[in-house]
């Protein structure tokens, strides 16, 4: 079968108010825990009704949990030294690092974005793509500049890289179609 062919996607929306579940209150308690279902579950292939279930409510959840900022159950199967990677026209201008690593410097990076952007950047996910060792999120995201006040709309995507289960990368796009190339996705 050819990899376009293992590739799925599907259409996603969060609610705009949520709490921590009981799975994820478990799984940041116990990490160990997370990471012996999710190594499974990666096994199977992208069109398996379990996997599209389960990867599609783990990036629900952790849109939410970022929506709120609860980062700590946004980290949730994301590998101890996982690397977070911001869009490079932000890394360019000098507002963001290249890179940041693991769940605290995750943390760092919207605290910056904070200081541009304010509290206010609310991801509003439109579709999630699943391509086995990785995934794109595609989403708009409405934001207010703090220094203007002026409102924006943009679209952004995120694209996940799995090893094991875990993501080890997250690449941050504000174009659609760069994003869906990094997955192997005709735009």
């Amino acid at each position: 079968m050819s990899r376009e062919a293992q590739i799925v996607r599907k259409p996603m929306r969060v609610r705009e108010h949520s709490r921590r579940t009981l799975d994820q209150r478990l799984f940041i308690r116990f990490p160990r825990l997370s990471a012996a279902l999710l190594v499974p579950l990666s096994k199977l292939p992208p069109r398996s009704r379990i996997r599209q279930a389960a990867l599609w409510r783990a990036a629900r959840l952790a849109l939410e949990a970022y929506n709120r900022r609860d980062m700590d159950a946004v980290g949730i199967g994301y590998h101890p030294e996982f690397e977070y990677h911001p869009a490079r026209n932000w890394v360019e201008a000098g507002l963001l690092e290249p890179s940041y690593r693991g769940l605290e410097g995750h943390k760092r990076y919207v605290e910056s974005t904070a200081e541009v952007f304010g509290a206010e950047v609310y991801v509003k996910p439109v579709e999630l793509i699943d391509a086995g060792d990785r995934m794109a999120v595609l989403a708009n995201v409405p934001m207010r500049a703090q220094a203007s006040g002026i409102q924006l709309t943009e679209a952004f995507a995120l694209v996940f890289t799995f090893e094991d289960g875990l993501v080890v990368r997250v690449q941050e796009y504000y174009d659609y179609d760069e994003a869906l190339a990094a997955v192997g996705v005709p735009g």
